[in-house]
Order: structure tokens, then sequence, then C-alpha cells
């Protein structure tokens, strides 16, 4: 942990020197206590990377989570922000730059950990952090009053993609591919690798997988990951060419965490033969529409978008309280699209993701993840 807190300094430093980089409701707390008091009309702002609200993936999710709020109490209003450079202090600064203007910010991305100074600057708003804890001046995880932070177990759905293309690659050879080695994305990487391991070792499958070694990933502590990595969220042209490099290497099933990114590596699936992805955090099938086709196999799923509309209905209510809350299998916030019509595998794949999933929720098996001292090689219920 340690090495993380002096890794995410480093990270917002190298930001800033990149780029050189009214009021809230009437409602008020004091200490740790949530707010009190029904609010209603609540002004909300979700702050998202260069990809939009439109990206079809992450800041989608949250974006209809907090539309599903709005549905329900339409005297309630959104605006998107979308910080145009992905850059860590740029994105912090785009908060900064509204903060006094909404009830309510949702912040997606890793980006957005180091809005704790606006939070307690402003305790009269209340912010959702999706993918990271806010951190203090030193980038150690800290707890604030008014900030509801989310992380999720993205091992857990990354085991149940590895588990179906083990079990439905004709090759033998499968890969995913990923936009920057954030914890959140080397968690998927390593629990898709996680459960390549476990079908081969368990369920009489023998996949591979594929890494390029030009395209390796090094994570916040500036370890070595492997993998594939874009190096950015919303370079469709760089995720083609990865793309295709591993589909000339043979592989013909890829799991893609890259953002807007991953639409290039679904191009280069669309315009070769016999090759399918699957999509992440949240239900990619209609991006795979291929003509007649569709080369979306399942998808990986962060439940993000139910999550930001609780919180939502807490600020609505007074009961929202900030703290940092780890989210997976066992509060139905991880897993897999196995609805007939949204994915194509096979009923008995479907079954032995079934099986093992329900073991993750029960912590027989515990997938590898970036910071959980286990690996894909060496996890706990292989």
């Amino acid at each position: 942990m340690k090495k993380l807190v002096s890794a995410l300094v480093c990270v917002a430093m190298i930001a800033t020197m990149l780029t050189g980089c009214g009021g809230g409701s009437s409602s008020s707390k004091e200490g740790s206590t949530a707010s009190t008091g029904d609010k209603s009309g609540l002004k909300i702002a979700i702050v998202s990377s260069p990809s939009g609200v439109d990206d079809g993936s992450f800041n989608e999710n949250n974006y209809n989570g907090i539309l599903a709020f709005i549905k329900e109490n339409p005297d309630a209003t959104v605006t998107p922000v979308k910080e145009e450079t992905g850059d860590t202090a740029a994105a912090v600064q785009a908060v900064a730059d509204i903060v006094a203007d909404y009830d309510v910010i949702v912040c997606c991305g890793f980006q957005f950990a180091g809005i704790t100074t606006i939070a307690q600057e402003n305790p009269d708003v209340d912010f959702i952090l999706d993918d990271a804890n806010p951190t203090d001046a030193d980038g150690a995880d800290t707890e604030v009053d008014n900030i509801y932070a989310m992380t999720f177990k993205e091992q857990e759905s990354g085991f149940c993609a590895g588990i179906a293309a083990a079990c439905e690659t004709k090759t033998g050879k499968v890969a995913v591919v990923n936009g920057i080695a954030y914890p959140s994305n080397v968690n998927y990487q390593y629990g898709f690798m996680s459960g390549v391991n476990y079908a081969n070792k368990n369920l009489g499958t023998t996949a591979q997988v594929v890494e390029l070694p030009s395209y390796a990933g090094t994570d916040v502590t500036n370890k070595v990951v492997g993998g594939n990595y874009v190096g950015t969220f919303s370079d469709e042209a760089t995720g083609k060419v990865v793309g295709q490099a591993l589909i000339d290497e043979g592989v013909d099933i890829m799991f893609v965490a890259a953002g807007a990114s991953g639409n290039g590596v679904f191009t280069a699936a669309k315009e070769a033969k016999d090759v399918y992805c699957i999509g992440c955090d949240v239900d990619q099938y209609d991006d795979g529409a291929n003509g007649s086709s569709n080369i979306i196999l399942t998808s990986g799923l962060k439940i993000m978008d139910k999550n930001v509309e609780l919180q939502l209905n807490k600020v609505k209510d007074g009961t929202f309280k900030g703290r940092n809350e780890l989210l997976g299998a066992d509060t139905d916030s991880t897993g897999y699209v196995s609805e007939e019509g949204r994915c194509q595998l096979s009923a008995d794949t479907i079954t032995k993701i079934d099986e093992a999933f329900a073991k993750v929720k029960a912590g027989e098996i515990v997938p590898a993840a970036n910071f959980n001292e286990m690996t894909p090689d060496n996890f706990t219920g292989l």
C-alpha cells in the first residue's frame, strides 16, 4: 500500500507538470453526520473523461444511473461536463470550476481522486466518486464526509470473461486489451488471466493468453504487469492496431477493457473472420453489430448505474454519507451478461461460469488483482 500511495503522488505530480495544472444546496453537514431533510430539484453534474457520457461504456453507465434517478425525480437536472485531456490535474480543476453551481457532482474515473480538498472546502456539495478513493495531500487514501467513493472488484468480472474466453475459443489463443494500467484496468487483466487459468485447470480447456511485449503495461507502482495496453482510453486507431496484431497472432477472442480505444479493437474484430470480443463495464452487445452478425461474445459487468442512482436517492432523502466502499459479487455489483439475445455463449459455458462465480460470491475463489498479493498463476481457489 505504501508503494501505491507513493505512486499516486507521482501520478498527480507528473500530471501537474504536464498541464500546469454561488452556492450548492441549502442543506448543511456537521462533522461526519449525514445530510438531513428531503431535497428536491437536485442540480447534478457529471464530469467525465474525453470520451464523454456517450462512450457506450464506463462514463455512459454512470450517466445512466443519473438519468434513472431523474426519470423518477423529474425536477432534478443533470449537466455533463467532459474534461478534454484526460490529465489528472485538469480533471480535478474541471471539478473546481463548477463546484459552486451544483448540489451533487459525479466524478467518473481514477483521475478524480484528488478532489478531496475541493470537497472539504464545499461541505454542502455531495460527491460521488467512481473508480477511486479520495486521496489526501500525501496521496494516501482518505475518507471525506461528503464523498461517497465506490471502487469495484473488477477482477471478479474479468474472471468470468476469462472462463468464457477459454471455453469458447476455437484457436486456443485469447487476450485482454486494456487502456491504461490503472488499478481497475489491471484488476480486469489479472481477473481475466485468472479465469483462463482456472478453466484450464478445472474445466478441461487449454487456452493460451497472448501478450504483446511492445504493449506491456506498467502499473502505478512502476511494476510491469504485461498484458496489452493501448496507453490511453481515447485512441481508436491504436486500439485497432493492437487488436489486429493480436488477431495476427491467432487470437480469436479478446476481452476489451479500453474505453473508447476499445472501439478500434472492435473494428479489427469486425474486419476479421470468426473473431469475437468480450465487452467491459456494461452490456456492449449493441456495439458488436456487424451486418447480420455480432462480434460480442458476452460482457463483463461493473454495476455502476444502480449504485449511482442509490446514492442520489440518499442525497434526496437526507441519508447520504461519505465513505469508501469496495463493491463486488456479494452486493451484485460485478458479473457478466448471460441473457439470451445479449450474448453468444453456449449453455454449457454459462453453466460453468455460473458455478465458478457462485464460488467467487461465497469467497471460495478470490481472483488475482493488482494489489491483493496474488497472481493469476496463484490465487485462492485455483
